[in-house]
């Protein structure tokens, strides 16, 4: 929306450092009080669009590095990270998560790398993907140059005046000399795309729907005409290894196509005229029910944002393949495990049928939640059959926007749930499988609760 604050408190403490100013000089050189920067720097106060103009042409740096360079990707990346069951009995909330940003940012810094390279799992820190995905959050899964270039392109092409395949194959033909084949399944066995450079073609399987060989299109088109923009994001991501880098060029390109097909103005327009219909978003953007849910992660433009959303993918052992907090800053994507009181596991058993439901948190924040199953392209008969599901989720305060929402599953009780059983100290849960980590079990001949896994509470 378009009155969000930006609060910058560190990296204003950050730029005056930098410059060896005392808070008095800064101040008179951006022409306000010292007592004013003061508050600015414990993010007391946010940064006025005067302001930010003023620090930007007195220091000469781009603007959006304020919203990028929060300390360990800012506040709803360290609730994510306190969430951990490590830190289950120390109940950091919110107010004191802020105080201790804004009073030692470098610490709070400080606490995410160390967090990040060892924390709870070292295996899980090491993992190229999870560090991708850090990157990804650490930017709330919104990039702003890729959004900008790509609703350019969608533009020049006239993707909403015709058939956007034939618009983006033309593209590849006529600017790159990429020619599309569509090929039988059996020419392209295992495979969905394929490009041959020395026969310049871009070749598909006749497996892939529509709105997959469209994304493929864009793609191609996005390693081409974004590369810029994606080599420079990938640099300032400072990745150690190889595999990190591809993995994180791969979900750039992944969002350049997806913010071709989906441009982001016409779509936040269409999400807020239709309350947020999946299905129909799916219809007016020739896109599937996984693609739109991503792009639903990602509408933070300044000045101009959707909800905030987060989303999963699971299969049917609970294990998450894909996980974006984006800016909804729900603890509940990095959860160790899943809550069996979820209805996620619901989905399975009604395919193709969204399911909603109202969830509360152990720190009491609330979430309007659906649920859908999802299958991957290139199934052929007789073969393994997978199938996924993808669940979004915003805060329920902000579900009367949501089409889903106005029938009162909004306003409906709750169903308190946890980030897996090892996670969760909730007293009594029927359904509990194993105790909480870190607390000891309680075993008498003399009383039997409503599990076996009583536990002691403090």
């Amino acid at each position: 929306m378009a009155d969000d604050k930006l609060y910058a408190g560190h990296a204003v403490r950050r730029l005056r450092r930098g410059a060896g100013l005392t808070q008095a000089a800064m101040a008179e050189m951006l022409g306000i009080s010292p007592s004013y920067l003061t508050l600015v720097e414990r993010n007391q106060r946010p940064l006025s669009a005067t302001l930010l103009l003023k620090l930007a042409q007195a220091f000469d740096f781009d603007p959006r590095q304020l919203a990028a360079r929060d300390p360990g990707g800012g506040a709803d990346a360290l609730r994510r990270r306190l969430a951990d069951p490590l830190f289950a009995d120390l109940e950091i909330d919110r107010a004191e998560l802020a105080e201790w940003l804004a009073a030692a940012p470098g610490g709070a810094e400080a606490f995410a790398r160390a967090y990040d390279r060892g924390g709870a799992d070292t295996v899980l820190a090491a993992d190229p993907a999870s560090e991708v995905r850090r990157e990804i959050e650490r930017w709330g899964n919104h990039f702003a140059d890729l959004d900008a270039q790509a609703e350019a392109l969608a533009d020049e092409v006239r993707l909403s005046a015709g058939d956007p395949a034939s618009a983006l194959g033309e593209r590849l033909r006529g600017r790159h000399q990429i020619a599309v084949r569509i090929l039988p399944a059996e020419i392209l066995p295992g495979t969905l795309r394929r490009l041959d450079l020395h026969a310049r073609q871009l070749q598909l399987s006749e497996m892939l729907d529509a709105a997959s060989r469209c994304f493929a299109l864009a793609q191609q088109i996005g390693v081409r005409e974004a590369r810029g923009e994606i080599d420079a994001l990938v640099r300032g991501a400072g990745f150690a290894d190889r595999l990190s880098e591809r993995l994180y060029r791969r979900h750039l390109t992944s969002y350049f196509a997806a913010a071709v097909m989906m441009p982001y103005a016409r779509f936040l327009r269409a999400c807020e005229a239709t309350g947020y219909d999946i299905e129909l978003l799916q219809r007016r953007f020739g896109a599937g029910f996984e693609q739109v849910a991503h792009r639903l992660t990602t509408l933070q433009r300044v000045g101009a944002r959707g909800l905030p959303f987060f989303m999963l993918r699971i299969d049917r052992a609970g294990q998450v393949s894909k996980r974006y907090a984006g800016a909804s800053g729900a603890a509940l994507v990095e959860g160790p495990g899943l809550c069996p009181l979820w209805n996620l596991f619901d989905a399975f058993s009604r395919s193709g049928e969204i399911v909603t439901q109202l969830v509360e948190t152990q720190d009491e924040a609330r979430w309007f939640t659906l649920a859908r199953t999802v299958q991957p392209q290139g199934t052929r008969a007789g073969a393994v059959r997978a199938r996924f599901v993808v669940a979004l989720g915003v805060a329920a305060e902000r579900a009367g926007d949501l089409a889903l929402a106005r029938g009162g599953d909004a306003e409906a009780r709750a169903m308190p749930i946890g980030r897996g059983c090892r996670a969760c100290t909730r007293l009594d849960c029927p359904q509990r499988s194993a105790a909480p980590a870190g607390r000891a079990l309680v075993v008498t001949e003399h009383e039997a609760g409503v599990t076996p896994f009583t536990f002691v509470a403090d």
